[in-house]
């Protein structure tokens, strides 16, 4: 396998424990610094903060007006709109080049906020549909690029899908690094035939037909297709029962190299997840165990078995 490019993810800065916030405090999150902050870098970026406007200032809030959503202070009514407009646009710039493999951003704030972000009217009345001045070209700018805010990462599913993606694009981006070979990109496809598999049977089949055609596009044709098929492939929710397929699919490597007792009792675990009652960590140690046992090479550099570290705990939710 190619070794691996740093992984970096964009990050609010309060969300690190920086006191950048409106009123000097911060909104520091145990789960991002302590436990996935062990394995990226992040890079850390405050919109409000950095077009200017100090520690502590005024809270902010998004106001609709005819000209379309504005930034604006709550107390003095000075326009932002501009000014973070111009910043963004240079931010965005220079996170390009940051080869990001993803971005937490923080929940609500007229900045930052991804989704439900309250916009007022003129008479101070808010409608929860906005989002954030800096997160909505963020999302533009970056369409395949995974993106969450802190709170909804307190979802177990999302948290997983998030993170799994995140990985994910680390491997797409070490791949296209350097000066990749057909043989490097049918290597990686077929790798993460599984996990593929697991969300997107139907994308997986469409990106293998890509593979297969390599040789008729551009490099750099190929590689913008190929990134958009595989990041949107992902994004789809993995469901238990594609899980489960998956897992069948893959207990048939194994099944002429164990015994009666241990199909059995490896496809009574593959139901019991099926029908709710293990979490997905169980067939799949289970799994592994006779991928190791049995020293099968498909299986062994299958990511789905190994998608992040397990450290994370991400697949012990039921």
């Amino acid at each position: 396998m190619m070794p691996l490019t740093p992984l970096r993810i964009g990050i609010s800065s309060c969300l690190l424990g920086e006191t950048v916030r409106y009123d000097g405090g911060h909104k520091r999150d145990r789960f991002l610094v302590d436990t996935l902050g062990r394995y990226v870098e992040w890079v850390p970026v405050c919109p409000e903060l950095e077009v200017g406007m100090g520690v502590p200032r005024e809270s902010l809030r998004l106001l609709r007006s005819a000209g379309g959503t504005r930034l604006v202070a709550i107390k003095s009514r000075q326009d932002y709109t501009r000014v973070m407009q111009k910043w963004v646009r240079a931010r965005l710039a220079d996170l390009a080049k940051e080869s990001l493999c993803g971005y937490v951003l923080k929940s609500r704030s007229p900045s930052c906020g991804m989704e439900r972000v309250p916009i007022y009217d003129e008479n101070g009345v808010p409608a929860k549909k906005g989002i954030g001045a800096f997160a909505g070209p963020l999302l533009e700018r970056f369409p395949h690029l995974p993106v969450e805010e802190e709170g909804r990462l307190h979802d177990p599913k999302l948290r997983e899908n998030f993170i799994e993606r995140v990985f994910a694009r680390n491997r797409l981006l070490s791949l296209f690094a350097g000066r990749w070979k057909t043989r490097n990109v049918v290597e990686f496809h077929t790798h993460h035939k599984l996990q593929l598999m697991s969300h997107s049977p139907k994308d997986y089949r469409q990106l293998g037909l890509l593979v297969a055609t390599i040789k008729q596009e551009p490099r750099r044709v190929f590689r913008d297709q190929y990134e958009s098929g595989f990041m949107t492939a992902l994004r789809k929710k993995a469901t238990r029962g594609r899980h489960a397929n998956v897992l069948q699919h893959a207990a048939g490597y194994v099944r002429e190299g164990i015994d009666s007792s241990s199909r059995q009792e490896l496809s009574s675990v593959i139901e019991d997840f099926r029908q709710g009652l293990v979490p997905l960590i169980v067939p799949i140690t289970l799994l592994r165990h006779h991928v190791r046992q049995l020293k099968v090479a498909y299986l062994e550099n299958q990511h789905y078995l190994s998608p992040h570290p397990k450290e994370l705990m991400l697949r012990n939710h039921v």
